[in-house]
């Protein structure tokens, strides 16, 4: 299977969008298909082994008046906006003398044909609008047909046709004409759709300005000569220097200086990150200080900045399951409203008498009127803007459901280890009281044994016995016992370090000065950890991590309306004095890693909207069970893959942020949805009663579509 997104140009509203999506489906091999009217994308997921991707790209094509371009091809929303914008320019230079018709028509003592040569005059400057300017409409219309389908094209096209054959009969039959009321349509509509362009390239800005990021050249070093290289033809353990000021080009690692790096744009915090030689770096990163050597780990699509662009990009290409209701709509606006166009003009000529050129203009007024354009913008466009104010505040959100869901939420689980604390826990306190075994001799074992440890512990045996100088020594056997501990032979000695619960699988006892400890430094929030040999306990080692700044803060904001629960393998004891002191009142404690699901799917039997919030490998089955899984940005590969939203720090009030930018962003699209469906519903039957003419009626429509994503965009605004 192979997931590609493809720019299209030619789509005109939202019933475009779908008729694209169902050309797609149809074909054999395509299992998933969404295509996006705000951002002309469509997202594909194929077998490559029964359709290829120009097979796709000529479904699209045939489908309508549709193209497939290449992203290199440059035809970006500037392009797009300018083309808008020249097609009205000229469309008013030949619409203007026409209206001006409306307030004095000169007289010349010429006919053609009977006709006076104002009138020729004007129908002349009405087919150069209608035809030549707006044959993108009629050209689209003839297309549909093609098809058996319909769009907002249509629309256009039937009645600005209408008026304008109308107005050729009325011309020869010496009746009032309406060449103006067609080349105003055009016109009116054009400008909208000129505003309509210009903000659909606003709302799309955060690609840009992540692709504006990267860097096109770098200096590589060769034989310690300084030589200037295209990014793209950098390869991996290639080495660049970068001096302060200058953006880190590609992913790497330190390996000479130190510096401070501004990762806000990773991120979305301000203060500078110390490295120094060891540390990670990220493309597009800017060095402020000292000039660094870093060697390239990571380059063209598997680098960070790459991968962001990436999960901005399918967020947006995603459909929030809201838009679903406005997609059965658009799918049947355009024969409905037609239909109902119908019906008005038999009703003001037959049924009440009226002229047929009255019951054509209230006709006419329905056809133009009608706009499935903003119930097709109404979802995309503020997703679009809703996913770029998050990847600008290091808040990714894969995909559009998950940030239409995230406002549900009402309990959020919190992983302790690495979220609530920072991760980077250190040995506080080691007792060998009862046993003639020194300090340094257990350490010297447990350390040996940690060092071959994936567990989040580990890290402190590590860090103790470099700064303590230890030698480590030889060890074999190592495993690791889940939720409870590790064993392992160290100098040919059996090791175990673990919890009670290792102890009870061991059926060893501890003595009354060992249990004393170990509860002791549990309740100061400490993890204790029981020392074993020759089936004896023969000490307790207690390791500590530090408290994130920001966790208190994040729990207090977050329980005024949503419960909160922290979840830990840590002892009771433990979990208890580390809630208290975050003011935590939901604890899971001493939870396997394998329960962690178990502990969400109870949550949410009892009726809850489940966030998981984590970091770590064991917490990816957490995070993909959890109704939104929430992965911070220190975490592990997995666990990053895992989440629906991905935190860029581990700053854990970024989940409030998260969580208030799907309240707006869903806030939006309701207040989008409920004013296209009011327009619709208020609009279609004032202009069949009669009470809009067909000028009137085009510049409503077109204010309709440009209201929606002009709202959208006030969530950029908005403070999360």
């Amino acid at each position: 299977m192979e997931n590609v997104n493809l720019k299209i140009t030619g789509m005109h509203c939202a019933s475009c969008a779908l008729n694209i999506e169902k050309s797609i489906k149809k074909q054999p091999g395509v299992k998933n298909v969404s295509v996006n009217y705000a951002n002309n994308q469509a997202r594909v997921e194929f077998d490559t082994q029964e359709i290829s991707q120009d097979n796709i790209s000529e479904v699209i094509a045939k489908a309508g008046d549709y193209k497939v371009i290449d992203e290199s091809d440059d035809y970006t929303e500037i392009n797009m906006t300018s083309q808008a914008y020249r097609r009205f320019i000229w469309s008013i230079v030949f619409t203007v003398p026409l209206f001006a018709t409306m307030f004095y028509m000169p007289e010349f003592n010429i006919n053609i044909l009977g006709v006076g040569l104002v009138k020729w005059l004007m129908s002349l400057l009405a087919f150069v609008v209608v035809f030549i300017i707006g044959w993108q409409f009629h050209k689209g219309m003839l297309s549909q047909l093609k098809q058996f389908r319909s769009n907002m094209d249509t629309l256009i096209s039937i009645g600005t046709l209408s008026a304008f054959f109308y107005s050729l009969y009325a011309m020869f039959s010496d009746q009032h004409v309406y060449f103006e009321t067609a080349a105003t349509i055009i016109t009116l509509i054009l400008l909208g759709k000129y505003f309509e362009a210009k903000s659909k390239g606003r709302a799309s800005t955060a690609i840009k300005k992540l692709l504006s990021l990267g860097v096109k050249q770098a200096t590589i070093l060769v034989d310690n000569q300084e030589q200037k290289k295209d990014i793209k033809n950098i390869k991996i353990n290639d080495v660049v220097l970068v001096k302060p000021g200058e953006k880190i080009p590609l992913d790497g690692e330190i390996i000479e200086g130190e510096t401070s790096i501004d990762e806000s744009m990773l991120t979305g915090e301000s203060i500078p990150v110390d490295k120094k030689t060891g540390s990670l770096v990220y493309g597009a990163t800017i060095n402020n200080q000292g000039a660094i050597k870093v060697k390239v780990t990571k380059i063209g699509q598997d680098t960070v900045l790459a991968q962001i662009i990436k999960l901005v990009e399918d967020a947006q290409a995603s459909k929030a399951p809201i838009q679903k209701l406005a997609d059965k709509v658009s799918g049947i606006f355009v024969p409905v409203v037609i239909t109902v166009a119908i019906l008005t003009f038999v009703v003001w000529f037959w049924l009440i008498g009226s002229s047929f050129e009255i019951s054509l203009i209230n006709a006419v007024a329905v056809i133009v009127i009608a706009c499935p354009c903003a119930l097709g913008l109404a979802t995309p466009t503020a997703i679009m803007v809703g996913s770029g104010k998050g990847a600008a505040n290091g808040i990714l959100i894969k995909d559009s459901q998950s940030l239409e869901i995230a406002h549900k939420i009402n309990a959020v689980v919190f992983d302790k280890t690495g979220t609530l604390t920072k991760g980077q826990p250190a040995v506080t306190d080691i007792n060998t009281a009862s046993h003639d075994l020194t300090t340094s001799q257990l350490m010297g074992l447990a350390c040996s044994l940690e060092a071959s440890s994936e567990h989040s512990l580990a890290n402190a045996f590590v860090k103790y016995a470099r700064d303590n100088k230890l030698q480590l020594k030889a060890t074999s056997r190592i495993e690791a016992i889940k939720g409870k501990g590790i064993k392992g032979l160290v100098d040919k000695q059996e090791i175990y370090l673990g919890n009670t619960e290792l102890l009870k699988n061991l059926q060893v006892e501890a003595n009354a000065v060992y249990k004393v400890a170990f509860e002791d430094y549990a309740s100061q929030g400490k993890t204790p950890i029981y020392f074993v040999k020759d089936q004896q306990v023969m000490g307790v080692v207690a390791v500590a991590d530090v408290i994130r700044e920001q966790s208190k803060q994040a729990v207090a904001d977050l329980q005024q309306d949503i419960e909160v629960y922290m979840l830990t393998g840590d002892h009771k004891l433990t979990a208890q004095a580390i809630a208290k002191d975050l003011g935590i009142k939901n604890i899971i404690a001493e939870v396997l890693p394998d329960q962690k699901v178990t502990k969400i799917t109870e949550l949410q039997k009892q009726g809850k909207i489940v966030a998981f919030v984590g970091d770590g490998i064991n917490d990816a089955p957490a995070l993909t069970k959890a109704d939104i899984g929430i992965a911070v940005g220190g975490g592990t590969d997995i666990a990053m893959e895992s989440g629906n939203i991905v935190l860029m720090n581990s700053d854990p009030t970024k989940v409030i942020s998260a969580i208030n930018l799907s309240k707006k962003t869903f806030s939006t699209i309701k207040q989008n949805l409920f004013f296209a469906f009011i327009y619709n519903i208020i609009a279609i039957p004032l202009a069949a009663l009669g009470f809009l003419n067909p000028m009137i009626a085009a510049a409503a429509m077109s204010l309709s579509s440009v209201s929606g994503v002009t709202n959208s965009l006030r969530i950029k605004r908005a403070k999360i």
